[in-house]
């Protein structure tokens, strides 16, 4: 499953996906976008971030850090006026939304 993409400022948004891609689940050496932990990225014209995502699972570790690393490094983005973070677990995460690149990375394919 991609993540749902909302935004004109693709440019701006592509910064976001890129600062995504720095954060990784403490037990999986897999960045959070590549995981399919991003279920939506919405940048609307005043350039306020909305993004859902997830957890490999509600009892995950990394459930107090990993969603605030996200949220405080999408900050820090330049242009990027406000941030909010909503987590869910509807749909609940499975290894099928991971990426091809994830798949090969941790040997599912």
């Amino acid at each position: 499953m991609a993540a749902i993409i909302k935004s004109q400022n693709t440019e701006l948004t592509q910064r976001v996906i890129d600062e995504i891609k720095t954060c990784f689940d403490p037990e999986i050496p897999v960045d959070v976008w590549e995981l399919g932990l991003i279920y939506e990225v919405e940048l609307n014209e005043a350039n306020e971030l909305k993004l859902v995502m997830t957890l490999t699972s509600p009892n995950c570790p990394a459930a107090e850090t990993l969603p605030a690393e996200v949220e405080n490094k999408c900050k820090l983005l330049p242009g990027i006026t406000s941030v909010e973070l909503k987590l869910t677990f509807e749909p609940t995460w499975e290894k099928e939304m991971m990426s091809e690149v994830a798949q090969l990375e941790l040997g599912f394919m």
